[in-house]
């Protein structure tokens, strides 16, 4: 949503990333996948000038939607609270529509992330589970994400199994963004198995066969963390877990 010069440079970034991507499905190590986008721009920026940054935004998706194509590209756009005209659920949506690039842009939901959507946490107009939540109340928190998950699953072509214990880091109306957490950890506020359905499985209960896997995000650990071969068996079995409940062949 910047300058022209800046939304040239955000395209050739996309070019770039599609043309390797081309490049190793040819090679035959990549059959399938897409090519995550953002808007590269804080919530605070955003909101500077709601109306006129969006349509920026949309507009130069548009431009990458192009791009994409060109290489037989698919590109998703991440759900995470700390991008600008993508920091709520409401908001993705709308940004998601008024592209209309369906077959092009699609959306990827991590779970952790998308948890932060429900609490409006960088839009508390759009927050959907009430302000001092329970978190004792599974069927609140269980129907918050099937609200969300039914506006936002149909777009979405890439999804990232997480947990999150519901607390983020930034201090601002606008400036939050979110952690993960180990799938064991006691903080974690989703069942993971269950929740993960939300957005594997249609509203009639149907699996949505919209991905091809689903990989697991663990960013912001540290290396000692990610050394430790616990930290995989835990992983691999809760991302098994999820396979054998919501699964396809």
């Amino acid at each position: 949503m910047g300058s022209a010069d800046e939304r040239q440079r955000f395209l050739t970034q996309v070019r770039k990333a599609c043309a390797i991507a081309g490049k190793l499905r040819k090679l035959g190590v990549r059959r399938y996948g897409i090519v995550r986008i953002d808007s590269a721009a804080s919530p605070a920026e955003w909101a500077k000038n709601p109306a006129e940054n969006t349509r920026r935004i949309a507009d130069t998706f548009r431009q990458a939607c192009a791009i994409a194509e060109d290489y037989g590209e698919r590109l998703a756009a991440e759900g995470e609270i700390c991008w600008g005209g993508m920091h709520s659920w409401k908001r993705m949506a709308g940004l998601l529509e008024m592209v209309n690039r369906p077959k092009t842009l699609g959306f990827q939901a991590d779970m952790a992330h998308t948890l932060l959507f429900t609490l409006g946490c960088n839009a508390p107009e759009d927050r959907i589970l009430p302000e001092g939540f329970d978190w004792s109340r599974e069927d609140v928190l269980s129907n918050a994400l099937q609200t969300m998950a039914t506006v936002l699953r149909p777009w979405t072509i890439d999804f990232h199994v997480a947990q999150n214990d519901a607390t983020v880091k930034g201090s601002g109306s606008h400036d939050k963004t979110g952690w993960h957490c180990l799938p064991d950890d006691p903080n974690g506020k989703l069942d993971i198995v269950r929740h993960a359905g939300v957005w594997m499985r249609g509203d009639n209960g149907a699996a949505t066969r919209a991905f091809e896997h689903i990989c697991w995000d663990g960013c912001m650990f540290p290396n000692a963390v990610m050394m430790d071969p616990a930290t995989w068996r835990k992983v691999l079995g809760v991302m098994i877990a999820v396979r054998n409940a919501h699964g396809w062949d």
